[in-house]
């Protein structure tokens, strides 16, 4: 059994303590639906300001048009997007009982029918849609925040970080920013919370998501997005706010994952033409939209569809490729755009830091939904000393929080410890061979020795006398988590 395994069997059985200890109150529908969480998959909200590409981040994940990018009353409400059986739609109003509306979807968005509902009347929609890309986890719409909608802007912050009454709803965090503002640092900070029960940077993954726009849409625009997205990644105080920064070009990687054949053959012709035209064509927006040129047949209804799908970067981009004869069919042009987007890098952290996480994180978010439930029903002390235990025991936890103190600087460590410090905690992924920085494939001996190197370095930091009691206890932690992989190296290899 791994460890993140038991820690969900360790919080179910608190569960299980809870519902004996409350039965008949009406607290026990709570718990059952706290039971129900922990078998789901990983709730991940996708967060941000109002036009910062939210809708279309979650469309390219998804990998089909599902969710409305218009300004239409949908985007007002929080949306679900779960995996399930059939397509349906079930409205969750403020007042009164859930109920199944009805819905359309005619190539594109799906546009739903709220039954006379205004939306500040609609805590939430659920859209259950079978799709692969849903199974591992469900995605959440949120409105945007800084909205002129004072209301609007302040039901989609409470969703997303919750209050001392009601928690979270999501479990991690993707959050969707231009440049820096004012607001994301304070949204991000109010989203920080150095207890392990609260949200915090290691659920929280910040993303640049029209980073095509960063570099005013040349074909060197990601290369530019990519450069300050990596000065984010070094800055302390965005190191305390999110655990790293990807930029995703959003409208290109929507576009791409729904490439259709007619789309491709419209690129091809413009890349027939005669490279002085072609260039002249692709300098700018309003050139692309009004210039007429002899070698290059397409009509103005065509060349709007393609700016409005694929923006300006992806329609150059495209027609690069094809000239170039880098891709020669309709999939081949839908890869590279999607691979040159930034989506599967993005897909990427989220196996990576998410997925792979998931036990944990359903388990903080449980504990926390748990704890609020017990202080509100005035539950008998010996279920509060359950949950305390276990949010003291679990190693998972402790590793969680000195992660959260390395970044937010409340834990100083040498300038070269730094990085192992994050890696072995898990920052860059949570296998063996991430925490030890080792290729996937590494033999088991070169990972035995590592590891062995690694706990020797921090007991030795643990041991030394001129180690600060914070610096100590960390390097105990780190000790521990070197022990864990030692275990479950040698439990790996006994089972072989």
């Amino acid at each position: 059994m791994s460890p993140a395994s038991s820690l969900i069997d360790r919080v179910r059985g608190a569960i299980a303590i809870a519902t004996e200890r409350l039965a008949g109150t009406p607290a026990v529908p709570q718990l059952e639906a706290l039971t129900a969480r922990l078998d789901e998959p990983l709730r991940v909200a996708i967060a941000g300001r109002v036009k910062a590409g939210k809708s279309t981040l979650l469309n390219a994940l998804v990998g089909q048009e599902l969710a409305p990018t218009d300004a239409g009353e949908c985007t007002r409400i929080v949306t679900w997007y779960r995996d399930g059986v059939t397509y349906q739609v079930t409205l969750h109003p403020l007042e009164g009982e859930p109920f199944q509306v009805p819905f359309s979807q005619n190539g594109g968005a799906i546009k739903v029918d709220l039954a006379g509902y205004r939306p500040e009347h609609v805590d939430r929609l659920v859209v259950d849609w079978p799709s692969t890309s849903l199974r591992a986890m469900t995605l959440i719409d949120t409105p945007g925040i800084a909205s002129l909608s004072a209301d609007l802007s302040e039901r989609a912050v409470a969703f997303l970080t919750g209050s001392d009454d009601e928690p979270t709803a999501s479990d991690a965090v993707l959050y969707l920013m231009h440049h820096l503002h004012s607001t994301d640092v304070r949204f991000l900070d109010a989203f920080r919370d150095q207890e392990v029960a609260r949200p915090a940077p290691i659920n929280t993954v910040a993303v640049l998501s029209r980073a095509d726009e960063i570099g005013a849409g040349k074909l060197d625009a990601m290369t530019t997005a990519a450069r300050i997205a990596g000065r984010y990644r070094l800055d302390p105080k965005v190191r305390a706010l999110c655990q790293t920064v990807i930029p995703v070009a959003a409208l290109l990687a929507q576009s791409a994952e729904t490439l259709e054949e007619e789309e491709f053959k419209a690129f091809s012709r413009i890349a027939a033409g005669e490279p002085p035209d072609l260039n002249g064509l692709l300098l700018s927006v309003d050139r692309f939209l009004k210039v007429e040129v002899g070698t290059i047949q397409l009509g103005p209804r065509t060349r709007e569809h393609l700016l409005r799908r694929f923006g300006l970067f992806g329609v150059r981009l495209a027609v690069s490729l094809i000239v170039e004869k880098k891709v020669a069919t309709s999939d081949a042009l839908a890869r590279e755009l999607v691979n040159q987007s930034g989506l599967l890098e993005l897909r990427g952290v989220l196996l990576s830091q998410f997925a792979s996480r998931r036990d944990v994180l359903k388990a903080r978010a449980t504990l926390l939904s748990l704890h609020r439930m017990i202080q509100a029903a005035d539950a008998p002390a010996e279920l509060a000393a359950e949950v305390e235990r276990i949010e003291a025991g679990a190693h998972e936890f402790a590793e969680i929080r000195l992660l959260n103190a390395h970044r937010s600087g409340a834990i100083t460590f040498r300038a070269a410890e730094g990085e192992e410090v994050d890696r072995l905690l898990g920052a860059a992924g949570t296998s063996v061979a991430a925490r030890l920085g080792l290729p996937p494939d590494a033999p088991a001996a070169d990972v035995r020795s590592a590891i062995q190197q690694a706990a020797s370095r921090w007991r030795a930091r643990a041991e030394n006398p001129l180690s600060s009691p914070e610096i100590v206890a960390a390097s105990n932690v780190l000790v521990r988590t070197c022990e864990g992989m030692l275990a479950a190296l040698s439990s790996f290899a006994s089972s072989d």
